[in-house]
């Protein structure tokens, strides 16, 4: 027989350790001659992400070796850090970025001896030279990639344009031996894309104050010899559209994902269209997504076969891999466990590779077979490092919000094959509002929500309005509104638990990270729903976040989360979390970076400055060497016990597994 056991004190073999090992996930995946590449997660090893190798006959291994740590800080949340090509005699040739210097390096793994060389020099200006996006042109002796250069001491002193960087080294001392090949039209761009005869680049942009799921073009150039594009012209795109994503199909079209319609369609312009009123969507009306937002450039949600099918991403809340017929509008998923696929694709052949998890599974390389319609895990397979009797069953939700707007959530309620819980009593649950904003919860195993779960505390994520994955509609709920939908739609699902019978209503709790981190503040400012919080890498003060103390990328987010600043400068104080401090009662831990340079701990000390003397419970856990989202095994495991020991404090139950927390006051 089962024993009782009261919610929030069950035992679990899901410690902070195990729940840190297996935080990240594969990412950037390509294809190096027959072979698949992509960058994996090492907490243990620091947090850098190291370069995994697929051989042929199937073993993994990485590719450089600690210290490594091939990682781009292009507009600071980076993108695709790496190319490679195969060749006959040396081996495979690989060009990547270094995280701590932000130099491109070239490195020939089979050659014996061979050591990375730069490619790149350093910069002592500002944030100095990175590079993100490589495109290899081994035949014109050229890396083409995104430069970022900073041209002063300020996070918004930088340009950014394409450039070619000579694969001999001779740029490795010389900046002048980069060859720029865009203009300084445009404040953001990605990567290029080489058509089929060589003879165009297309290519992203936008600028400020757009964000790239608001306003983008698709830009085309001509490639000259040994100078810039010539012919830049936008082709696609408008004021109101996003385009996600440009590539160029087998029979020289141009392929995007665009969201006029409302949703991120996939959609086609022939050769010698003369512009976007040529554009032939190929899988309308299906009122789901074949995009996503750009937080990282180079991510890819499409790729074309040698065969005209396109492999596809899509879905609406979860995602699917499919592939799509253009001429007949034909979609045929691949058959598999995973609700989740990741934005990164890589094709070889007839095969299609990507990165997926599930609510049983966390994030592994998957093949697919187009020819077979097979899917197979092929990298990094998921293990069960304890029973899966501990994971929870996840339930999606649609709950109604204010003025009956429809609510997006994940719930997971206790589970545990050791205990069960008095009759008499309902659990505890906390609200996890996801970063972003602009962006989504998925529906994927989880051990930090499984570290809750197993203990007897429910995990509620909710997909709040302003999320993507819902169509263009549900995305602009946010504008304007940043502290006003993601706090009200919060706690309406923690309300509407409550009200169910599902929840505890005196136990309840919110928790969030970045943009997240941002709402459980105002949450604990603005509401009275909650018991505690637990407040990570936040946004605190929205007038100085948005004169100077966050990055380029991000510098005028507000524009439009919020309003103009020079229009409306009292919202930005009316709903910033530091103005508020004296609503807040409920006890909080607050969790920081020292080395962000997006949400910088100066947010999180003015705060504390308020903080002090009104006998508010709090703690404040700074840690050295860690930036905007936690990567290190170390930072994680103290990170998670904080916060399970505040929970287990507010809700009076018992851990002794982990460090009490002291709350001052």
């Amino acid at each position: 027989m089962v024993p009782t056991g009261a919610y929030g004190t069950w035992p679990s073999p899901i410690d902070a350790a195990l729940a840190a090992s297996h935080d990240g996930r594969p990412e950037y995946l390509g294809v190096v001659g027959d072979e698949v590449w992509w960058t994996a997660p090492r907490p243990e090893e620091g947090g850098r992400r190291a370069l995994v190798r697929r051989r042929a006959d199937g073993g993994e291994e990485s590719v450089l070796p600690a210290p490594w740590n091939v990682r781009s800080r292009v507009i600071e949340y980076g993108g695709m850090p790496w190319a490679g090509t195969a060749r006959d005699e040396t081996g495979p040739l690989v060009v990547f970025v270094h995280f701590p210097d932000q130099r491109l390096y070239a490195y020939e793994p089979d050659v014996p001896g061979a050591e990375p060389r730069p490619l790149t020099p350093v910069s002592p200006v500002g944030g100095g030279l990175r590079w993100v996006d490589p495109q290899l042109r081994p035949e014109r002796g050229e890396v083409w990639c995104v430069l970022e250069e900073f041209t002063g001491p300020s996070p918004t002193d930088v340009r950014r344009v394409i450039a070619a960087v000579p694969l001999d080294g001779s740029a490795a001392g010389d900046r002048s031996a980069v060859r720029e090949l865009s203009d300084d039209r445009h404040r953001f761009v990605t990567g290029p894309r080489l058509s089929p005869d060589g003879r165009h680049a297309a290519w992203i942009a936008w600028d400020h104050p757009q964000m790239p799921w608001d306003s983008t073009v698709v830009m085309l150039g001509e490639v000259t010899d040994g100078g810039p594009f010539g012919g830049i012209r936008p082709v696609a795109g408008e004021s109101d559209e996003s385009v996600a994503q440009v590539e160029w199909a087998p029979d020289g079209s141009l392929l995007f994902s665009g969201d006029l319609g409302g949703w991120w369609d996939l959609q086609r312009i022939r050769p010698g269209a003369s512009g976007s009123a040529d554009r032939t969507p190929l899988c309308p009306g299906r009122g789901e997504e074949f995009g996503g937002p750009l937080w990282k450039i180079g991510s890819q949600w499409f790729q074309p076969l040698r065969s005209g099918l396109i492999a596809v991403i899509h879905g609406k809340g979860t995602t699917a891999l499919g592939i799509l017929d253009p001429e007949t509008g034909e979609l045929v998923d691949a058959a598999g466990p995973w609700s989740e696929w990741a934005p990164t694709l890589a094709v070889v052949g007839d095969r299609v590779f990507g990165v997926a998890a599930s609510p049983r599974s966390a994030y592994e390389v998957v093949e697919l077979d187009t020819r077979t319609g097979h899917a197979r895990v092929v990298g990094s397979p998921h293990d069960d490092p304890v029973d899966p009797a501990y994971y929870p069953e996840p339930q999606i939700r649609i709950f109604t919000g204010p003025d009956s707007r429809d609510i997006h959530a994940h719930i997971y309620p206790p589970q545990s094959p050791d205990r069960v819980a008095p009759d008499d009593e309902l659990p505890p649950y906390v609200v996890w509002a996801h970063g972003g904003p602009t962006g989504r919860a998925p529906l994927v195993l989880d051990l930090e929500i499984a570290y809750f779960t197993s203990r007897g505390i429910g995990v509620a994520e909710v997909n709040y309005g302003g999320s993507t994955g819902y169509g263009r509609e549900y995305r602009n709920r946010l504008r304007e509104q940043w502290g006003v939908v993601d706090v009200e739609d919060c706690a309406a699902v923690a309300q509407a638990l409550a009200d169910e019978g599902t929840a505890d209503p005196a136990r309840l709790a919110i928790r969030g990270g970045s943009a997240g981190g941002w709402t459980a503040a105002a949450s604990l400012a603005g509401t009275d729903v909650y018991a505690c919080g637990t407040v990570i890498y936040p946004i605190l003060d929205l007038r100085s976040w948005a004169t100077g103390e966050t990055h380029d990328f991000e510098s005028q987010y507000l524009e439009s989360l919020i309003g103009p600043l020079a229009e409306v400068p009292g919202r930005y104080d009316e709903r910033s979390p530091i103005t508020h401090v004296d609503r807040i009662t409920a006890p909080f831990l607050l969790l920081q970076g020292l080395d962000d340079v997006i949400c910088p701990p100066v947010q999180c000390e003015r705060f504390l400055e308020q903080v002090a003397g009104r006998q508010i419970p709090h703690a404040y856990i700074a840690f050295e060497g860690e930036g905007h989202g936690f990567r290190r095994a170390d930072t994680m495991v103290r990170a998670l016990e904080a916060e399970l020991s505040l929970y287990a404090q507010t809700f009076g139950a018992s851990r002794s597994e982990v460090p009490l927390l002291e709350l001052r006051k």
